[in-house]
């Protein structure tokens, strides 16, 4: 039977315990409303410059300089997948459901004979990554710091990502991140950032009151798809990370709620083992006590 003092230790201990993971859930929340607001406020604008460049599709004919961007390579072979993940834990499956995504997908491609490098971003993918896939991580990139230089991160993921593009490196590029859908729900997507899926674009206009709308490009539609392409893709990995940053707000929420939750039922538990073992000594005393008056 564990002692009176031992008992009262591992009750303070859960108590502190409580006390970090309480002031962590608030302190996710708060940075959960921020993140949020940005991430919605993103989307409108990424679907929308998407919806643009897939209505001015049909007139990219030709696969050099920037057009590449939209029209491919011609090939299909080489693919780099780009894991979104957190660069710190605490975040329930919010990590590990991205780099068991990416590993399927990997897996996936493998088998029908395509070649694939990685590009994570984020701490826990590049560590997962180098642990499982050393080799064929091409760059990573960490410690972005999303909430104040979300855009300057994305910029230099994008300008990395054109550079191996265009100097023929991979033939697609696909994303892999959270989806910020309410702060205790995130879901795994999966989009192809280069070329430009038109097909995908095309699904979601299906959707859009303004799908049908016809629009007029000043000064020519090859200029401005010259300008807006790298752009783009710019703008998509911004997204991407304000969905993922959110999503990982929320996810480290809810899992210091539910840790917190856990210490309290945990402190019931030990304090009414405490309280029973206090009193079972008590009992053995008075035990030996009547014990030695009837002796004598």
């Amino acid at each position: 039977m564990p002692s009176l003092k031992d008992i009262k230790i591992q009750i303070n201990s859960v108590g502190s315990t409580k006390k970090i993971t309480s002031a962590m859930k608030m302190v996710a929340a708060s940075k959960l409303r921020r993140s949020q607001e940005k991430a919605e406020a993103a989307r409108p604008y990424s679907s929308r410059l998407e919806e643009m460049l897939s209505s001015l599709a049909s007139s990219a004919v030709s696969g050099e300089g920037i057009i590449k961007l939209l029209t491919g390579t011609g090939n299909d072979q080489n693919y780099i997948v780009v894991p979104v993940s957190a660069d710190r834990g605490l975040c329930g499956g919010f990590n590990s459901s991205i780099n068991r995504e990416t590993f399927k997908l990997v897996k996936s491609l493998e088998g029908n004979g395509k070649k694939v490098q990685l590009m994570p971003v984020g701490k826990k993918s590049r560590d997962f990554f180098n642990r499982v896939m050393k080799d064929q991580i091409i760059e990573s990139f960490v410690d972005l710091n999303i909430s104040s230089t979300g855009y300057d991160s994305a910029l230099n993921i994008s300008n990395k990502l054109q550079e191996l593009y265009f100097d023929s490196k991979f033939d697609k590029c696909i994303l892999v991140f959270n989806k910020f859908k309410s702060a205790i729900s995130q879901e795994v997507r999966q989009q192809q950032l280069i070329p430009l899926d038109v097909s995908n674009s095309e699904k979601e206009e299906e959707k859009d009151n303004f799908s049908n709308a016809i629009y007029d490009y000043e000064p020519d539609e090859e200029t401005i798809l010259k300008d807006l392409l790298p752009k783009n893709v710019s703008i998509q990995i911004f997204k991407v990370l304000l969905e993922s940053d959110a999503g990982e707000q929320g996810a480290r929420m809810a899992a210091m709620d539910n840790a917190t939750r856990n210490a309290g039922e945990m402190i019931d538990s030990l304090t009414l083992k405490y309280n029973r073992t206090r009193q079972a000594f008590i009992t053995k005393e008075l035990i030996e006590i009547i014990s030695g008056a009837e002796s004598i």
